[in-house]
């Protein structure tokens, strides 16, 4: 199989209502190669489930799986550690980078790349305290871990098998000590996959992707900025400890 999709979903029913599903599926029907679409519900307290149950009766390739309530980063491990693509995709459900600049990564793979992260240049649309803390994360992230990515946090990061084996199952086990509450995104999970990558001698490509500011709900400014200074912490902590 050549591409696995691993999308997180946590009370995406408005996401869901407006047919982020219908276009993944319209997108990936047309193509020549084989796929299939993990959907990773993270214990949803809407609709999210019993909607996507409907939506995906029809739509060969995709696929429910059940998780407790345990945020984003326990959400796409568990789909990435069960996919079977020889490379796999993890995207938002919003959809905010659309499913078709897959066809940008695809290229870098070829080339001997591990890893490749999209880059959203400019962040257009995005409300202004978006884009000062994704500028302000980006100066630490650098400081601190001397992670040299444009961007870290768009949720479009695709995986190779022997990558996937490596880093994840030991993150895993890492992100189940940490708690999760409301619609946990951590963002300090992309950074330390990152991070966790490059000590390995992973390599990694970054790539620019269309996006577009949908209006998340699930960006709290203050509470995430500080859950992703203290995520940086810990890594370069756990770094120092030589936990990687």
């Amino acid at each position: 199989m050549k591409l696995s999709i691993v999308i997180p979903a946590y009370n995406e029913a408005k996401n869901l209502k407006r047919g982020v599903l219908d276009d993944v599926y319209d997108y990936l029907k047309n193509q020549n190669y084989n796929y299939e679409v993990l959907i990773v519900d993270d214990g949803s307290s809407d609709s999210t489930v019993k909607l996507v149950e409907a939506e995906i009766k029809n739509k060969k390739g995709i696929r429910l799986i059940k998780n407790q309530h345990g945020g984003k980063a326990i959400t796409v491990i568990t789909g990435l550690l069960e996919s079977i693509g020889d490379i796999v995709l993890f995207t938002d459900m919003d959809q905010a980078t659309p499913l078709n600049q897959i066809e940008k990564i695809f290229p870098k793979f070829d080339n001997g790349f591990d890893i490749v992260i999209g880059s959203r240049k400019g962040r257009e649309g995005a409300p202004p305290i978006r884009k000062l803390m994704g500028w302000s994360f980006s100066v630490l992230r650098g400081l601190m871990l001397g992670l040299p990515f444009t961007d870290t946090q768009c949720g479009f990061k695709a995986f190779n098998k022997k990558s996937i084996k490596v880093i994840f199952p030991d993150l895993l086990k890492s992100w189940k000590n940490i708690k999760a509450s409301g619609s946990a995104v951590n963002a300090g999970f992309d950074v330390e996959t990152l991070f966790i990558a490059r000590k390995k001698g992973f390599k990694i490509a970054e790539v620019l992707v269309d996006w577009r500011h949908v209006g998340s709900e699930r960006v709290q400014a203050v509470k995430d900025s500080l859950e992703a200074l203290k995520d940086m912490v810990r890594i370069k902590v756990n770094d120092i400890q030589g936990k990687y």
